[in-house]
């Protein structure tokens, strides 16, 4: 068993507020004390308090971040979803040989028979105001052999360009010949389609550059 400390010899005074204090023989008599004060360390509001802001910091800044993520994960560039590089139109390879359907083009509200102007270079410049296109194919077309502008520039309507072949400027309002190419118009390009007097697709020129991309079929149209 202890006694009271102030007895012993040799040790300075404890403050009187303390009381009696009785120091044990053996340190396992503290067990019961020790225990005690751990219990309520583990259950002092003050404890619980002082965790519940630091959860609630915990929350706020996971939720920041998970939002961060998300706007730099929506502004990142894929890869995988770019895209496609656009690439100049080609005319379907299956064209070639085949029956142009019986179109009727419009001439001032009036319907024409397409296959009554074969042969013909038809001339699709729906998309361009491109003169220059119209009166070179005109220079270089064989006699007998139609040159139609297909909705023409209003500029080409009023004065189409001179030459020893018949030109046409035509409207195509329900675009047959496009659907038929399966070649949407694109802006500043002429499209170009030759036709013999059959009614037999002999070229497609997707864009016309120069009358070099279709001069060698020129002299079949008529044969």
């Amino acid at each position: 068993m202890g006694k009271p400390d102030a007895d012993d010899p040799g040790l300075p005074d404890l403050p009187p507020e303390w009381g009696r204090i009785v120091v044990p023989d053996n340190a396992s008599g503290l067990e019961a004390e020790a225990e005690q004060v751990r219990r309520e360390l583990r259950l002092s509001p003050p404890t619980r308090a002082a965790a519940l802001p630091l959860l609630a910091l915990l929350v706020a800044m996971v939720t920041t971040l998970a939002g961060l993520t998300a706007v730099i994960w929506a502004q990142s560039p894929r890869s995988a979803v770019s895209a496609p590089t656009p690439t100049t139109d080609t005319p379907p390879a299956d064209l070639i040989g085949q029956a142009v359907p019986a179109f009727d083009l419009v001439d001032e509200g009036q319907p024409v028979p397409l296959r009554g102007l074969l042969p013909a270079v038809i001339v699709l410049a729906d998309a361009c105001a491109c003169p220059a296109e119209l009166t070179s194919t005109a220079a270089v077309a064989p006699p007998g052999v139609t040159v139609i502008a297909v909705n023409a520039d209003p500029a080409v309507r009023v004065s189409p360009p001179t030459a020893p072949t018949t030109v046409r400027t035509l409207d195509d309002p329900a675009g047959g010949l496009r659907a038929f190419l399966r070649l949407p118009p694109r802006t500043g390009v002429v499209t170009a389609l030759l036709v013999d007097h059959a009614g037999t697709v002999l070229k497609v020129v997707p864009e016309i550059r120069s009358t070099a991309d279709y001069e060698p079929e020129l002299a079949r149209l008529t044969g």
